[in-house]
């Protein structure tokens, strides 16, 4: 049984910074691009970032450029976003997923396009 679990949100400041991870288990992680994507209240969720199965591609909104960084553990089965100068606007649910791929550096922004999906951990920032 595949499972994702995100973990690191919480209540911050503007200008603040926060690390966000995602523990997979129930799959072969070296296998899977990975995906991190948000939904504010009465929002759709929106793409926030995608790393490759290799972990050297990585691919940002471009709310989360120059701000977020996306990284890969394949030997620990962990992601981590780590978010800085957080804004009000980046309040939300932050999702984790994963995608079966072949290619060794492709990248997807698609929710559609997504296998699995964790939970979700609150992110709020205060103004």
């Amino acid at each position: 049984q595949v499972q994702l679990v995100e973990s690191g949100g919480g209540l911050v400041q503007a200008g603040a910074s926060l690390r966000l991870s995602c523990a997979a288990s129930g799959l072969t992680f070296s296998t899977y691009a990975m995906g991190w994507f948000r939904q504010a209240p009465g929002k759709e969720r929106d793409f926030v970032a995608a790393i490759s199965r290799s972990g050297h591609v990585t691919y940002y909104s471009n709310s989360a450029k120059g701000r977020f960084t996306f990284s890969k553990d394949n030997a620990k089965n962990l992601v981590f976003l780590q978010m800085n100068s957080l804004k009000p606007e980046d309040t939300a649910v932050y999702y984790c997923a994963a995608k079966a791929v072949i290619s060794a550096n492709g990248v997807t922004t698609e929710v559609g396009r997504y296998d699995y999906w964790g939970q979700g951990t609150q992110v709020t920032v205060s103004s």
